[in-house]
């Protein structure tokens, strides 16, 4: 399962993580973020060790969502050393959401 982070815990863990990181900003009332769910429940098993996944829902963590602009969602944001290092919006199949780990792991 995938942790969820909030306003409270989310730079800590960010500064805590020894691999990159991928945030899924979400929302419950939200049925393209509900659609992306299981592709990133996936990567996280796929690449468990290599990095961290996390969901921020943005109405619980509305801080940590506006800090980073968060428009729309879902919007996943990869971080490495605690910094943005690539994003995308919306919901995308498990192949492009791969594609973008592997850049970011590289």
């Amino acid at each position: 399962m995938v942790t969820e982070l909030t306003d409270s815990n989310f730079k800590s863990t960010l500064d805590s993580s020894k691999t990159p990181v991928l945030v899924d900003f979400s929302a419950s009332w939200c049925q393209p973020c509900k659609a992306l769910a299981p592709t990133i429940d996936k990567v996280a098993d796929e690449y468990q060790g290599k990095m961290s996944v996390f969901k921020v829902d943005i109405d619980n963590a509305q801080e940590t969502a506006a800090s980073f602009g968060i428009m729309s969602v879902p919007t996943c944001i990869f971080f490495r050393d605690g910094k943005e290092v690539d994003r995308f919006m919306g919901n995308a199949d498990l192949r492009t959401v791969k594609s973008h780990v592997d850049r970011v792991l590289a």
